[in-house]
Order: structure tokens, then sequence, then C-alpha cells
């Protein structure tokens, strides 16, 4: 069974890419959504550096040619370049990306909850319903006084 996480360094922080064996999607596929979603929010920016594919699938306990399949599908995409002997950066070109590749991730994120709620006979109203109690039950609280 390989289950892992491993870190990027970054500048001023850390930021964590967790693999799973249990979850069904392939782990190249876990490690190109992370990378695509860190890009999308920010936490990683544009010309920054990805670890190299043997520190990489060292840190996560993987092969290295998944991290390889996973560095090649974002490039392909345009969320990352490879500079010949210098690494893997974030593409420059990635960041007007962010916003439909946000979305992006959102839908694929309903569409699993949708097949779930319908395998568990739960009607949509009764998702909407639960999705709102939990946007409520995030919201910061005011400060009592």
């Amino acid at each position: 069974m390989v289950s892992g996480s491993g870190f990027l360094k970054k500048q001023k922080d850390t930021v964590h890419l967790h693999i799973s064996a249990n979850d069904g999607v392939p782990i190249y596929l876990q490690i190109v959504n992370q990378l695509k979603y860190l890009v999308a929010a920010g936490r990683l920016a544009p010309g920054e550096e990805l670890p190299p594919i043997r520190v990489l699938a060292e840190r996560l306990l993987i092969n290295p040619n998944t991290v390889a399949r996973a560095y090649r599908e974002l490039e392909q995409a345009g969320v990352v370049t490879k500079r010949r002997t210098a690494g893997t950066y974030v593409s420059d070109a990635a960041s007007p990306l962010a916003r439909r590749e946000r979305l992006k991730i959102l839908t694929e994120r309903i569409d699993a909850l949708l097949a779930e709620a319908g395998q568990l006979n739960v009607g949509i109203e009764e998702v909407l319903q639960l999705v709102r109690q939990r946007a409520d039950a995030m919201q910061p609280r005011p400060e009592e006084k």
C-alpha cells in the first residue's frame, strides 16, 4: 500500500502534498491535481521551482516515473515549464488560468460529491442544505464583548 506525503520547500513556508493508494485516483493524477490547485490558489508562484523528480519521489515514497509522468502532464497543460538541466518551474502563463483552473477543480469535487450523494440516496436539495449549513458553520463568529 502506497501512502505518503511530501513537501515543497518555499522561501517563506512549506507546501505539502499528500498521496493515498486508497483514494481511487492514480497517484500521478493526485500529484497533478494538487500542484494545479497550489498554483491556482497562488501558493506556488510563477517562476517557482518544483523539486527534482527523484527528490519528490523520495519524499512521497513513490517511483520516480510516477513523478515524471505528473510533471509531463503539468507541462502539457501549461502549468509548468522544463528548463533543460535547470529544473521544472511554475509557468508564467499559469497565472491567467488561475480562476478557470480553480473552477475546474471545484467542478470535479462537486461531481464527486453528487455521485456519492446519489449512491447514498441523498437528494440534491438535501446536499444543498448541507452545503449551506457547513458554509454557515465555517463563517468566523464575531467576537463577543
